[in-house]
């Protein structure tokens, strides 16, 4: 089995903050991501029967909606959630230690997780481990595949610095996503997780995922009435520009 390296302390933990009160399900982040590794580190990523009737294929990251709460107490108790799923970069990885080859390894140097596809031999043994379901086999290759955090943009020097970020990162609409250094708490991203209360997925599993997640904020609640009355008064408003011009449109 593979072991995990010996980490000093203050050593770089690059990761993902989510932010799942501004994530909007469009799915940006997972077609960058499929787009960029396409011909990146892991590449290809394989597409079976695109356009038939049972398309299938590797997709590193894959975002999952939810609705969450409810709607007794009032308007606005139930919302929907949407919840990017990809590799969490653990500093505790059971899909590592349990790898027989060595495929599945961690870096020392910043705590990335990553696959040598020379090693796997496909036996899905990290696959199984993973409590997180963000690992991919590859079936036309025979290797399993997975999240890099684009090694190959974050460490790229010819890239301007402000590129430097994974590929999910630079396309997120909502800027729900944030790249950085978890392991230094005066780091944008550690403050972030700090003021927002961050968490672990599934802490008690003791894996400590490197990336977090940003709980939803909390939305005002009105009783039915009440907005049912807020609603009727605004309809007493005279309208102006765009909203009179779009009245007349709609009212033919």
């Amino acid at each position: 089995m593979t072991s995990l390296p010996n980490r000093e302390p203050g050593t770089p933990r690059l990761g993902l903050v989510i932010d799942l009160d501004t994530c909007v399900g469009c799915h940006a982040c997972a077609v960058a991501c499929k787009q960029w590794n396409d011909g990146g580190h892991m590449a290809p990523l394989t597409d079976t029967d695109a356009y038939g009737a049972g398309p299938d294929g590797v997709w590193f990251n894959r975002i999952h909606s939810f609705e969450a709460g409810s709607e007794r107490g009032g308007c606005g108790g139930s919302r929907t959630t949407n919840f990017p799923r990809s590799c969490l970069h653990c500093e505790q990885p059971a899909c590592v230690t349990v790898c027989p080859t060595g495929a599945s390894y961690k870096r020392a140097e910043d705590g990335i997780v990553l696959v040598n596809e020379d090693l796997c031999i496909g036996c899905k043994l990290c696959s199984w481990a993973c409590p997180y379901g963000a690992r991919e086999f590859d079936q036309d290759v025979g290797v399993m595949k997975k999240c890099t955090l684009c090694i190959d943009r974050i460490h790229n020097e010819t890239l301007a610095e402000s590129e430097r970020v994974p590929a999910c990162v630079m396309v997120c609409p909502t800027s729900a996503r944030h790249f950085g250094d978890l392991a230094d708490p005066s780091s944008a991203v550690s403050k972030l997780v700090a003021e927002r209360g961050g968490y672990d997925l599934m802490p008690e599993l003791g894996y400590q995922p490197t990336n977090k997640y940003l709980p939803p904020r909390p939305r005002p609640t009105l009783a039915l009435d009440e907005r049912v009355t807020k609603d009727s008064a605004n309809d007493d408003q005279p309208l102006h520009g765009l909203l009179k011009w779009a009245d007349r449109i709609l009212a033919r």
